[in-house]
């Protein structure tokens, strides 16, 4: 709605400031809430955004930042310098407790709109777009799971331990079986950005702006196993171009 700006010429810290601080923004938030609670008991709620937030967006549409000796404004850099389209993206998930060849809501949390335009496909499918599109040069967002025990942030990647599954059993049901009962949930957006192939199995190069990600090594990176992905990761973002051939097969 309203563009984009290089974190360069907006990185949200006022002056003098190093860290970003959130505290006063959740205390914000949570008397809001508290309040909403209190006089509405039982209703359900939908969140509104808080009017300071939108003020200052309105705001920072119609300044200019500089990029490449050129002054855009957000919607000019969005459309002209990044130029992004939106409605260029799919969203792709792969489980069984919804139909595949469907679209359909994505439920969990994050998704609190309840957003139905999630396309299902079989975990095999899921897997071969992914794969396709970073070996053709496209990026992804990857949602998933990161709170496991073969995820390590100081040797740089994620795995399946044998001891949670071997390779050869991680399948649609294994998959769903994991979200069903909660061990996998998606608690973090990621990017993938390349690849590596390696004794026959694809590694992920991931692009990853939480902290355990700078603990080592080459800061905001992993590498995540094939096996990983196909586990926990539940669903993917990619351009349209890398999802054409699979359009037909929905049912409208």
């Amino acid at each position: 709605m309203y563009g984009a700006v290089p974190a360069t010429v907006c990185t949200g810290l006022l002056s003098g400031q190093l860290y970003h601080d959130h505290s006063d923004m959740i205390k914000e938030i949570q008397t809001y809430l508290q309040n909403v609670k209190q006089q509405m008991p039982g209703m359900k709620m939908k969140l509104l955004p808080l009017q300071n937030h939108s003020k200052s967006l309105s705001r920072s549409s119609t300044n200019r930042s500089c990029c490449d000796g050129k002054k855009h404004t957000p919607k000019e850099y969005l459309t002209n310098y990044l130029k992004l389209n939106v409605d260029d993206y799919v969203d792709v998930v792969s489980y069984l407790q919804q139909p595949y060849w469907q679209q359909v809501e994505y439920e969990v949390p994050d998704n609190w709109w309840h957003n139905k335009d999630y396309y299902n496909i079989p975990l095999d499918d899921f897997m071969k777009v992914l794969k396709n599109a970073v070996k053709n040069g496209y990026t992804l967002a990857i949602g998933g799971d990161v709170s496991e025990p073969g995820y390590d942030s100081w040797t740089k990647c994620a795995i399946v331990p044998t001891f949670d599954i071997p390779s050869e059993y991680i399948d649609e049901n294994s998959r769903q079986f994991r979200f069903s009962n909660e061990t996998t949930t998606d608690d973090h957006g990621i990017h993938v950005i390349g690849y590596e192939e390696l004794d026959g199995k694809t590694w992920f190069l991931i692009k990853d702006s939480g902290a355990g990600s700078r603990n080592t090594g080459d800061k905001g990176y992993y590498f995540y196993h094939e096996d990983y992905v196909k586990l926990k990761i539940m669903d993917f973002m990619v351009h349209k171009d890398m999802f054409k051939d699979y359009f037909s097969k929905f049912n409208k």
